[in-house]
């Protein structure tokens, strides 16, 4: 019997070496003229000691299963190196078996190209812990281990903690984001937890910067959480702008609204907006210079008539939830560089009657935020 094994595992071996021979394989100058999905199939362990930039860090292990779980189409070129050029021929031998069309070896793999002296990027790992709190995130091609690491090194500030700030908060640290400033001055009443679901009773005629702080640490102790308790003015929010990649405005006043607005105009700052009343809402995005800010589609707050408060004119305490969520949505997206921002845009909402608007928005020449 050992015999036989020996000759079955002979033949098998001189099947793989033939097939080795058939692997189409590239050199690191054509690669830098490739557009192409680059995999580092190296283990965990070998990526302490960098590799190419831009490239997926799967390991062989689980390269079938990383790529079907992105969704990868069999036609998409791709390049896969391990550290000398051996491991990534048999494994696009085992992509093209699940019928991977053009799938090609880097010839050297990662040493030939750092033997080139071509740039090295030092990846920052993820503890065990990391990879199972964001295991779904990890397992998205639009975020992986690089996007999940620029989500744990961005900072936002998040300016209100009411019914819009609470459900954008909560999922902002649920996302793992590495510092949030909650901004509030207002204390947590019991009409606030209608809506308000970052508080509870426990916390009643406490600070809300307080309240947020407990069940954002009781969520995710592993990020940083700033509270500062103080009513925006146009003096203190310029000191604030700076320290943050990304200002969230969850307030739920006209004044709040403009000074925070202007403030980020004029701090170059990306600003995610939203805003409530009743069954509807809006939100908004403005992250570079030549979007159209708050001001240029709202010049001038309505008269106090024909923009009631929430107290006064009620509010369906989910409605702010789920606008809240579009900001925190929005702020990942702009973490991660992906998708389609709301830059220009004006998302209106009428969930009563599950009406959707996107309205397209233009820079106002007049605007007092680009006339100053």
């Amino acid at each position: 019997m050992s015999f036989l094994f020996c000759l079955v595992a002979g033949s098998q071996m001189r099947d793989l070496t033939g097939g080795i021979q058939s692997v189409k394989a590239i050199s690191v100058d054509e690669l830098k003229e490739r557009d192409s999905l680059l995999i580092d199939v190296r283990e965990s362990h070998e990526f302490a000691n960098g590799t190419i930039p831009g490239a997926l860090t799967l390991g062989r292990s689980f390269l079938e299963i990383e790529l079907k779980k992105r969704q990868i189409e069999p036609e998409q070129p791709i390049v896969l190196f391990c550290s000398s050029g051996l491991r990534s021929k048999y494994a696009v031998l085992g992509l093209t078996a699940l019928n991977f069309v053009n799938v090609y070896s880097l010839d050297g793999g990662f040493e030939a190209w750092k033997a080139q002296g071509n740039p090295v990027e030092q990846l920052t790992m993820l503890s065990e812990t990391e990879k199972n709190r964001y295991a779904r995130h990890l397992s998205l091609k639009d975020v992986g281990t690089r996007g999940q690491l620029k989500i744990m090194k961005s900072k936002v500030l998040v300016i209100g903690a009411g019914g819009l700030g609470s459900s954008c908060l909560l999922y902002l640290a649920a996302a793992g984001v590495g510092e949030i400033a909650v901004v509030d001055h207002d204390i947590v009443d019991l009409g606030n937890l209608q809506r308000q679901v970052i508080h509870n009773e426990t916390m009643l005629q406490k600070k809300k910067v307080e309240s947020a702080l407990h069940a954002l640490q009781a969520l995710n102790s592993s990020i940083k959480i700033k509270v500062i308790d103080t009513a925006i003015n146009p003096e203190n929010i310029k000191i604030l702008l700076k320290s943050y990649d990304i200002v969230i405005d969850c307030t739920d006043n006209f004044n709040a609204r403009y000074t925070i607005n202007d403030a980020a105009v004029k701090a170059n700052k990306p600003l995610i907006s939203a805003a409530v009343q009743r069954f509807s809402g809006h939100v908004m995005a403005r992250t570079h210079p030549h979007a159209p800010c708050y001001r240029c589609i709202y010049p001038e707050a309505p008269p106090a008539a024909l923009a009631p408060s929430c107290s006064e004119n009620g509010v369906v305490g989910v409605i702010p939830g789920i606008l809240g969520l579009y900001q925190a949505n929005e702020a990942l997206k702009v973490i991660l560089s992906i998708g389609d921002i709301l830059d220009g845009k004006l998302l209106k909402l009428d969930l009563l009657n599950n009406k959707y608007q996107l309205l397209e928005t233009k820079r106002r020449p007049d605007c007092l935020c680009y006339n100053q």
